[in-house]
């Protein structure tokens, strides 16, 4: 027995002992029991896993791994913030909320043998433990009342401080090698390897099952191999033309980072197979969620189905707990590191190829003061942190030398007409380019002349914004904005452009918008030389709530951020077949964005790949890349990046105008009552015809 498996046996029989018996004081000896009895159910799926072979036993055991988040269990899970704290005080509730909330990141190390990982948890809970046992029995030595037998907040938090600490170099290991080290192929084996009509093969993932992932499998598996191939086709197809488009030799790279959500395997394993002919093998990182993989937009990877999206969401700023310069300096050493040691690999690593899903029921998250929220001076430093670490990536993996694409498909949740939604989405997929290509030439070709454009709401919608357009100097041969026909974002239908800061002023406002998986009613954004000057929502009654949650949620703590995209979407034929199943707000931000004008704030779209010379269909190079902001990067990048890019789309029926107008001040009204009414454009509109 190596020295890490006799790790994992001691630690496994000290945490028998400790669901055994509490040697602490009563009000915590619940909370130990329970955990303790977790840790070990857990490590039942690792030890055991193998003797369950049917889909009925893999079912229960999948549930009782997640059953304590899942419904009405989370009220008086220990994972919920309010309810620890309800029992230990807010300090002492809040760290012991994240500690059992960690130990629930053992599951995917169980399936995967993943012994340190289960270890470094494990012996994290037994030293907090003990550190409770043992203030426990010297009060009894003392005779002092049982109420003081708890240690201090601060030396659970520093515990847990260097727990943090010590662990990151080989959190950030694993989190690069598996992006670009094809030898981590365990999700891989999964859809290469399993008969994907046994769906028992979905539970050997340590992922949440839910009933949807079984039915969007069960679906898949129904279509005819043409069908599968189609939509593999459209993906990889995608993929291999962004490095087209922005003239980036594909032959030079050798793996792709697939991204998928449970139920797809049979489309990835079809995709698999294109991207093997064009000379690239699959990684499959996973979308882990611990304390060193916590991300404001979600879970980044193969992810199962969120047990509770309640739970993701109020422990999403766990870091708060530990976070200072230290040990923010600490993260980016260790992750710098780890690029170091794959940097070979990091080298030919191509970019991600991601299938994203849409018609899961809506979330919109309660805000909870008991859960944990970064102090300004850590919302500085989180911020600080996103746009360091992406400056460390830039530097193994050449943003500009990369690509990527993202496809979308609706899943089960999305109610009685699935299965139609699901057909209208391949066809959406699979627009002729060729038509829209032609009309957003039109489109481009009016706006290239322009010098700003005026966009106004309509039907309660309160946008008045004037955006400032870059300034060409060769109209023969340039053009400010690229023409969109379904490469790496699919499906087709978008023109987009970087604004100028300067100039570009006005209200954003929409009724009601999801962004990064939340729901936002009535946002509004208001823009002072293209950066954010204030911003509110209606989603809570105090106003100070509203803010923080566009704070933390859209602006990813940045204190204010540049309109990086000014964009309109062509693509009528998504926004009717949104209307006719009344899905607009369960599609996500890749078809939403095709379906009205979209303004994104963060970075532009070239971001870290400016240099790159990318054209139109018509020749014309794309010159408006960079902004005021983004140009810093030739002195310092620290300052010009922002590691988020959120986009707004106003859709058509809540838009009264789009007009342009050039330096001589002439107009050319695009859009005027949501329909199109530039010449050569009107075909756009056919499918509102049958509204």
């Amino acid at each position: 027995m190596d020295i890490l498996e006799e790790r994992y046996a001691l630690s496994c029989g000290r945490v028998r002992e400790i669901a055994a018996m509490q040697d602490v004081a009563l009000d915590y000896k619940d909370f130990f029991k329970k955990t303790a009895e977790f840790i070990l159910l857990v490590a039942d799926a690792c030890d055991n896993r193998a003797k369950r072979t049917s889909l009925e036993e893999l079912r229960a055991e999948n549930k009782a791994l997640y059953a304590d988040i899942i419904g009405s269990n989370y009220e008086v899970s220990y994972a919920n913030p309010t309810f620890a704290c309800e029992k230990f005080g807010l300090d002492m509730g809040r760290l012991l909320s994240f500690l059992y909330t960690e130990m629930r990141a053992m599951i995917p190390c169980a399936f995967e043998k993943d012994y340190e990982g289960m270890v470094i948890r494990m012996e994290l809970f037994v030293e907090i433990y003990n550190a409770f046992a043992y203030l426990e029995s010297e009060t009894e030595l003392l005779t002092l009342p049982e109420e003081t037998a708890v240690p201090s907040v601060d030396d659970i938090r520093d515990t847990m401080y260097w727990f943090v600490s010590d662990y990151s170099e080989a959190a950030y290991r694993d989190k690069v090698r598996c992006l670009v080290d094809t030898d981590c192929d365990f999700l891989i084996r999964i859809v290469m390897d399993s008969d994907l009509d046994d769906l028992t093969y979905l539970y050997r993932y340590g992922e949440y099952v839910s009933p949807e992932i079984e039915k969007m499998a069960l679906y898949l598996n129904a279509l005819p191999q043409e069908r599968i191939q189609l939509m593999a086709d459209t993906y990889t197809e995608g993929y291999r033309m962004g490095f087209v488009k922005a003239h980036v030799d594909l032959s030079t790279k050798e793996t792709v980072d697939i991204r998928y959500m449970l139920g797809f395997e049979r489309v990835v394993r079809a995709a698999i197979q294109n991207f093997e002919r064009l000379g690239l093998n699959p990684t499959i990182s996973r979308g882990r969620y611990n304390i060193f993989n916590k991300s404001k937009m979600g879970r980044n990877g193969c992810v199962g189905a969120d047990a509770n999206k309640q739970f993701l969401y109020d422990h999403k700023d766990d870091n708060a707990l530990f976070m200072d310069k230290k040990l923010m300096n600490r993260n980016l050493e260790a992750l710098r590191f780890a690029c170091e040691q794959e940097k070979e690999k990091a080298a030919v690593y191509a970019g991600p190829a991601v299938i994203e899903v849409f018609g899961e029921t809506p979330f919109a998250p309660v805000a909870k003061s008991e859960a944990c929220k970064l102090n300004p001076e850590q919302q500085k430093m989180s911020a600080e942190l996103q746009g360091a670490s992406q400056d460390i990536l830039s530097r193994y993996i050449n943003f500009e030398e990369r690509s990527f694409t993202i496809i979308a498909f609706p899943v089960p949740d999305i109610g009685e007409h699935f299965s139609e939604i699901f057909d209208e989405t391949i066809r959406l997929n699979t627009l002729d380019y060729k038509t829209y290509e032609r009309i957003q030439s039109t489109i481009i070709a009016t706006l290239d002349k322009a010098s700003y454009v005026e966009i106004r709401g309509m039907n309660g919608n309160r946008t008045d914004l004037r955006v400032a357009l870059y300034e060409l100097s060769n109209p023969e041969k340039e053009s400010i904005f690229e023409n969109c026909v379904a490469d790496v974002n699919i499906p087709v239908g978008e023109v987009f452009t970087t604004p100028v800061l300067k100039g570009t002023n006005g209200k954003l406002h929409v009724s009601r918008v999801f962004l990064n998986g939340l729901e936002y009613h009535d946002l509004e954004i208001d823009f002072e030389d293209g950066m954010t000057a204030a911003y509110t929502c209606k989603n809570f009654d105090e106003e100070e709530k509203n803010q923080s949650y566009i704070k933390e949620n859209v602006f990813y703590n940045h204190e204010s951020l540049p309109m990086g995209e000014f964009a309109i979407g062509t693509n009528t034929t998504a926004y009717m077949t949104a209307k006719k199943y009344d899905i607009a707000n369960l599609f996500p931000i890749l078809i939403a964005e095709k379906t009205g004008p979209h303004f994104a704030v963060g970075d532009t779209c070239y971001v870290r790949s400016e240099e790159v010379r990318v054209y139109n269909e018509d020749g014309k190079e794309i010159v408006a890349k960079d902004n005021a902001i983004s140009i810093l990067r030739k002195t310092d990048s620290s300052k010009a990046y922002f590691a988020c890019h959120t986009d707004i789309t106003i859709p058509y029926d809540e838009l009264g105008s789009i007009t342009a107008y050039d330096r001589d001040g002439a107009a050319y009204t695009i859009i005027e009552n949501g329909r199109f009414v530039l010449e050569g454009t009107q075909a756009l509109n056919a499918p509102f015809e049958n509204d």
